[in-house]
């Protein structure tokens, strides 16, 4: 307020209340400003901004009032003070023409413009245009629609609608469930929602044991809403995310926010929303009445099979699979009426990414498709789940790839043999144990329990800045040197014993990476890291085979626009996936 005050020329409100009557009473003025004119102020502001008027100097002389040009009580033009209205520039932010100051308002972050109006009534009054609270819901949340010609985006006309019977009336009618726009403006809807619920927006993690899941919360249209994204059904694993509203917030008529849940399928209905901590809040369903479905258990489990899988239960035959879903949608279910959720960031890309760090989908054998994040730390490349499952939890580095390491890929024929394979990347492996173990001898104990944290999925130690990923040093070249720059796509066939769920994978790869899997039993028992190949096809695809299993994972780039997900800085993210870790540890 002080740095309003200074700019405006004046100190307080009375202050600048008896500066303006003083001028105004020079020039003829036998009033102060009053509502009537206030209106006309805002009133005129209103048109020439919609006119697109630039507010030059002419149209400051056009739209002064009668303390301004000049005129005296019976509305004739005082000519004296008119000239020297004309010859004396503004001395203060306050003697500018009024759209002038809508367009500095404009570019004042909205959090301030409250503290604006506090420095006098000028500024109150001008601050009531719509084009400056049009302008902070554009630029702060993407908010690009006209509230009247609004449609609600992301909403399905089932939502919209609900059929309401008169018994007075045979036929139906339609009762919509939004409220009347009509009668709201831009302010209201970012005092009321935008703003006080935009700690909200983002990327975040639900707490569900270790099935994990992905939630964006974005302004869409005149709501907030959650969306659970899911996975394409298996194993169409290039196919677009599924999406799933779990709640909304949206204004009543009555300028006051609600918060409804949208689990279950009989429509919205109440709910909270709880702020737990920085970076955590949780919703609670005050109606879980809705959740239940008239065939009870199987009903639930059937409707629930059919949108996770995409089939029935009598269409999957394996047994272990059938066992997998079951338990699956048990643990599931003891969530539905309340979520905690943290904070999750995209990486940040750097110029040195082998590809476009970002969220793929992969191919997770029997446990069906999951969501991993890929990241880069100097000389590695790292996989971590989001979503997961009883062997594998999310928040695990279920990838760790050595860039310094590139494999070279034989022939098609000698590609087929999986023993060649094998015989190719093992004698990688037992040179970084070997590697690891001098370092582990050399180093002091310290360090050693630093690179422990290192292995889980943590920092270890100092990384290179930049890392010549085309390139082989002689250590890490199995058997006799040979070119050190692959091709930009060399053939690629997958061993013959190796299961893919997807048979539809690229012939042509660009580059391969020797890395580990991290594998484990039932309830993350005994885990551990296994070696295996990195191949990376092109931008937007990479898989890993599993040289253990004996089975190829596939993963597809997650395309959807996630805005309010980029992490601040690299610091902030690598703090998030050490949090990530220990959510689930």
């Amino acid at each position: 307020m002080a740095v309003c005050a200074r700019l405006c020329g004046v100190g307080q409100s009375r202050r600048c209340r008896r500066r303006q009557r003083n001028e105004q009473q020079d020039q003829g003025s036998d009033s102060d400003m009053d509502e009537e004119e206030g209106e006309r102020i805002v009133g005129q502001t209103q048109m020439r901004a919609d006119a697109g008027c630039s507010g030059g100097p002419d149209s400051a002389v056009a739209s002064a009032g009668p303390s301004d040009a000049g005129e005296d009580g019976s509305g004739h033009v005082n000519t004296a003070a008119s000239s020297r209205g004309n010859s004396r520039p503004p001395q203060s932010l306050a003697e500018l023409p009024p759209e002038l100051l809508v367009e500095i308002f404009s570019l004042l972050p909205g959090t301030v413009l409250p503290n604006v109006a506090l420095v006098c009534k000028k500024f109150r009054q001008i601050l009531n245009t719509e084009t400056i609270w049009r302008k902070r819901c554009m630029e702060e949340f993407g908010m690009n629609e006209d509230l009247r010609k609004m449609e609600a985006g992301g909403v399905c006309s089932q939502d919209l609608y609900v059929k309401r019977v008169n018994p007075r009336v045979k036929s139906g009618r339609f009762m919509k469930l939004l409220p009347d726009y009509e009668h709201m403006d831009y302010r209201d809807v970012y005092t009321h929602l935008l703003h006080p619920y935009r700690h909200i927006l983002g990327l975040w993690q639900p707490d569900i044991g270790p099935y994990g899941g992905l939630l964006n919360v974005v302004v869409d249209g005149l709501f907030i809403i959650g969306w659970m994204y899911l996975p394409p059904h298996d194993p169409r694993v290039e196919d677009p995310m599924r999406r799933r509203p779990l709640f909304r917030i949206h204004l009543l008529e009555s300028k006051k926010a609600t918060v409804e849940c949208m689990y279950g399928h009989k429509g919205p209905h109440k709910g909270d929303i709880q702020t737990v901590k920085k970076d955590e809040f949780s919703t609670k369903c005050n109606q879980t009445d809705h959740h239940r479905m008239p065939g009870g258990r199987q009903e639930e489990f059937r409707t629930w099979l059919e949108e996770e899988w995409g089939r029935t239960l009598e269409e999957i035959f394996h047994e272990h699979m059938q066992e997998l879903i079951l338990m699956k949608f048990i643990y599931t279910s003891q969530y539905d009426n309340c979520l905690t959720y943290r904070r999750i960031y995209l990486p940040p890309a750097r110029p040195s990414d082998l590809l476009h760090p970002g969220l793929f989908k992969g191919t997770y054998g029997s446990h069906g498709l999951e969501i991993v994040m890929l990241s880069f730390h100097g000389s590695s490349a790292r996989a971590t789940k989001l979503t997961g499952d009883p062997n594998v939890p999310a928040g695990q580095l279920t990838l760790d790839i050595d860039l310094r390491r590139p494999v070279v890929l034989p022939d098609l024929e000698q590609q087929r043999n999986i023993e060649e394979l094998s015989r190719l990347v093992l004698r990688i492996h037992e040179e970084v144990q070997g590697d690891a173990g001098q370092h582990d001898s050399e180093a002091p104990p310290t360090a050693k329990s630093a690179e422990e944290e290192g292995a889980c999925g943590g920092t270890s130690g100092p990384e290179p800045e930049e890392v010549d990923h085309g390139a082989c040093s002689g250590s890490c070249q199995p058997g006799p040197s040979r070119s050190s720059s692959p091709p930009e796509a060399q053939p690629f066939v997958l061993p013959l014993g190796v299961m893919a769920r997807n048979e539809v994978y690229p012939r042509t790869c660009r580059k391969c990476f020797y890395g580990t899997g991290l594998i484990a039993g039932h309830g993350f028992t005994s885990p551990e890291r296994t070696p295996g190949l990195f191949v990376l096809f092109d931008e937007d695809r990479f898989g890993f085979i599993w040289l253990e299993l004996k089975s190829f994972s596939l993963y597809s780039r997650l395309t959807d626009h996630l805005p309010h997900a980029h992490a601040p800085n690299m610091e902030r993210f690598e703090a998030m996936l050490r949090n990530m870790q220990s959510w689930t540890s």
